[in-house]
């Protein structure tokens, strides 16, 4: 995400975590200097504090700590790539009543960031780094040697790596929105979220203009007085401000691969990632959490149904519940699912609007369950998160209420299987594309349309984040899209009784093409009685990868091919009188790099060729949708 962006989202995430209702309310009331104030009151301050890491690289970390304290006190590390050197707004709060708690507040900038030293790489080497930090904060005289680790995106995500450590002084973490840390787990293959399906996702893309620098000004290594860094530091910040970029534009640069060079940005790691495959050895070399890492750390993990990724978010949840490698943190995994965006917290209270969408009273004590789970585990007050509290607490949307359950999906999940049927002509929401239970008939009609991938079609809302603005998350009417010709849609008829659907929602496709490779995109939508058609989810699934991420495959023109996307994770209650529906196009663009159906190198080449594609029913044919249903 670029840099102001990311600032929003820090401090929406700190005021999100900030502890009880009535000490955010009260410092809310107070300017930044009567802030500045209070904490110098508070907390002892140590800034610029450069840390040893094994190769000799040292990372700069400021510590708070509680002033006149004669215990050792437990730690909360804030690792983070953007710029928190400069308390403010949230951060102020957020630092200030963490303090109060009695605990030591740390923040530290990822290698390459800022103060910090060495060569930036995305995750900041969790399992060297992270694991370096941990060592060096439980062998100080102040640290009661309990570290809990905290954040929201690029501050939660390199958590996952070390959690494989199992490293003694990592007592808790509070994982918030991680995707992006996620390479494989179970049936997700997305690599930190740099695709989906096979397809890449534009959203890194302008992030890592925003947050790669290798042009950086640093400060001379030799400097290893700390109160002199200590004094820079108050009135420098190394936070360089790049060019603007209309991304709305930009984003629809061919080639792929050449777009931030073309901005004049030197070859960096966007070069490096864009050339890769979902089955590229190289995703293991990074800091990437995989599932055969094992997990060894207790964990609160908050997730979103409209993030960029939350259905890996979840299976590594599983993953870690499964683990077993550390028997006590296997079985003290805790998830909480909110209906908001990517790290929007915040926006959890009373008439909650997401997109355009009323979600209604989302109120959660998000505060209360963070610090109760470190007084937990970093205070060893066993009574502050109680050992009765379900392993799964999620947003019922549509019903717009909260439900718990011991595991995900809920056991009382089952499957219920729609079948997309048409006379032929599923094309646009005025086609005659249906969605129902009854078996397709043996001679049933295809349907077809043409992808123009210099004519995709657009994105409105759903699931994406850190984007420069080129989509929106949340729910949106997806009429307009729905009146387009190359998007297929099916519908059920009016439901006489609601339909709660909660778990992973699969879909399987009988497809052909006149190219050979393009890709198929598939959309949920909870169609209300007067038309409005609410995104739920989406997902998408490039053709040559069916027979599996490392065996691609180019199509045959004509012949029938098995498609099995990515699924849809979601809890949704399609109500009475609303109608479930389905989407089938080939383009979710900017969200997706187009594929430009040549079957060649897509991200290094200009030019696209057009491809008919068809979705089959009849017969061995069928083309359908899974939801999980509760029964």
């Amino acid at each position: 995400m670029n840099q102001t962006l990311a600032r929003l989202v820090a401090a929406a995430l700190i005021v999100s975590c900030a502890s009880p209702a009535y000490a955010f309310q009260d410092y809310a009331k107070y300017s930044p200097a009567a802030l500045e104030s209070e904490l110098a009151k508070t907390a002892t301050s140590r800034l610029g504090v450069m840390i040893p890491m094994r190769d000799g690289v040292a990372l700069s970390t400021d510590i708070y700590l509680p002033k006149n304290a004669t215990a050792k006190l437990p730690t909360i590390l804030w690792k983070t790539p953007y710029n928190e050197h400069k308390l403010r707004g949230g951060t102020q709060r957020y630092v200030l009543e963490s303090v109060k708690r009695g605990y030591i507040f740390i923040v530290q900038n990822e290698r390459g960031r800022y103060f910090s030293q060495g060569k930036w790489e995305i995750l900041g080497k969790p399992q060297t780094d992270g694991y370096d930090t941990l060592s060096w904060i439980a062998q100080q005289p102040w640290s009661n040697g309990k570290v809990g680790t905290l954040g929201c995106s690029s501050s939660a995500e390199w958590q996952l790596a070390l959690a494989g450590l199992n490293h003694p002084a990592h007592a808790a973490m509070v994982p918030m929105s991680a995707g992006a840390g996620i390479g494989k787990v179970g049936r997700f293959q997305e690599q930190g979220n740099w695709y989906t399906g096979g397809v890449p996702r534009n959203l890194f893309f302008v992030w890592l203009y925003g947050v790669e620098n290798p042009l950086r000004a640093e400060l001379p290594t030799s400097l290893t007085d700390e109160k002199m860094r200590a004094r820079i530091e108050a009135y420098n910040d190394l936070d360089a401000s790049k060019p603007k970029v209309d991304w709305n534009k930009q984003i629809r640069h061919l080639p792929v691969n050449e777009m931030l060079t073309s901005l004049g940005e030197p070859p960096a790691t966007f070069e490096q990632f864009i050339g890769r495959t979902p089955a590229d050895p190289g995703w293991r070399q990074g800091g990437l959490y995989h599932e055969d890492m094992g997990w060894g750390v207790p964990a609160l993990w908050f997730n979103s149904w409209y993030d960029v990724s939350i259905g890996p978010n979840l299976e590594a949840f599983n993953v870690a519940r499964a683990a077993n490698t550390d028997k006590e943190a296997s079985a003290h995994q805790y998830a909480v699912v909110a209906p908001v965006p990517h790290c929007q917290y915040a926006r959890l209270g009373p008439n909650t609007v997401v997109g355009e969408r009323d979600l209604g009273d989302t109120s959660f004590d998000v505060d209360g369950a963070v610090y109760g789970w470190f007084d937990r585990w970093l205070k060893g007050d066993t009574k502050a998160f109680a050992t009765s509290t379900p392993h799964v607490r999620y947003y019922m949307m549509g019903a717009n209420k909260w439900q718990t359950a011991a595991q995900w999906p809920p056991e009382n999940a089952k499957p219920l299987r729609l079948y997309l049927r048409s006379g032929g002509k599923a094309n646009s929401l005025y086609g005659d594309g249906r969605l129902v239970a009854e078996v397709p008939a043996a001679t049933e009609a295809a349907d077809r349309y043409t992808y123009d991938p210099m004519n995709p079609v657009q994105t409105i809302g759903g699931g994406d984040c850190c984007n420069g603005g080129v989509v929106i998350p949340g729910a949106f009417d997806q009429r307009p899209i729905e009146a387009r010709g190359d998007v297929l849609v099916y519908t059920s008829e009016p439901l006489t009784k609601a339909v709660d659907v909660a778990g992973y929602v699969d879909a399987v496709l009988k497809v052909s093409s006149s190219a050979k490779d393009t890709d198929f995109a598939v959309k949920l939508v909870d169609v209300a009685p007067d038309g409005t058609a609410w995104i739920v989810g989406d997902t998408i699934f490039r053709a040559r990868y069916r027979n599996g991420y490392d065996k691609p495959e180019m199509m045959s023109p004509g012949q029938v091919y098995t498609i099995h996307p990515t699924p849809i994770t979601t809890a949704i209650q399609f109500g009475v009188g609303h109608r479930i529906r389905v989407e089938v196009t080939s383009s979710n663009f900017p969200k997706f790099v187009r594929n430009l159906n040549t079957g060649g190198p897509n991200e290094s080449e200009k030019t696209g060729v057009t491809a008919v594609n068809t979705i089959h029913h009849a017969g061995d044919a069928q083309s359908y949708i899974e939801l999980p249903v509760l029964r």
